[in-house]
């Protein structure tokens, strides 16, 4: 048991991001969709938007699932340290390897840097753009 209780201690992210979370709360939601060139009228449509994200992982492979109110749903699937095809929220197909640094799952989407984490019961996604950082919130619901 001790044994099982160390290999835990030396790597958290095995299992760590497997859930259901509801948004929470954000910072710099505003800055950060008109950097990506968003318009006005969108940008409002989507504040405070109630995302429900899902996350399966098995070991390296992660099903990362967004559903967005109004029934929209964006799925990536994708293996750490392996290319894949992946999707942008506004449907856009691209090509990316995704890594895992310090627990974190770390992305390079056409026009930003991600990173998503858990901490304590929350997961954490921040995303950077021409030095401007929007963070989002989500709180563990199963």
């Amino acid at each position: 048991m001790q044994l099982a209780a160390l290999c835990c201690q030396l790597s958290p992210s095995t299992m760590a991001f497997s859930g259901k979370f509801e948004f929470e709360s954000e910072k710099n939601y505003d800055e950060f969709m008109k950097r990506l060139g968003l318009p006005g009228d969108v940008i409002e449509k989507g504040r405070n938007f109630k995302i429900i994200t899902e996350v399966q992982q098995d070991g390296q492979d992660f099903t990362w699932t967004q559903s967005y109110a109004g029934g929209n749903i964006m799925t990536n699937k994708f293996t750490i340290g392996k290319e894949c095809e992946m999707q942008t929220m506004g449907g856009k197909k691209f090509k990316a390897t995704v890594k895992m640094e310090n627990g974190k799952v770390v992305a390079d989407f056409p026009n930003y840097h991600q990173t998503s984490e858990i901490v304590g019961d929350k997961l954490v996604e921040i995303s950077t753009i021409g030095g401007v950082t929007y963070e989002r919130v989500s709180k563990r619901l199963a």
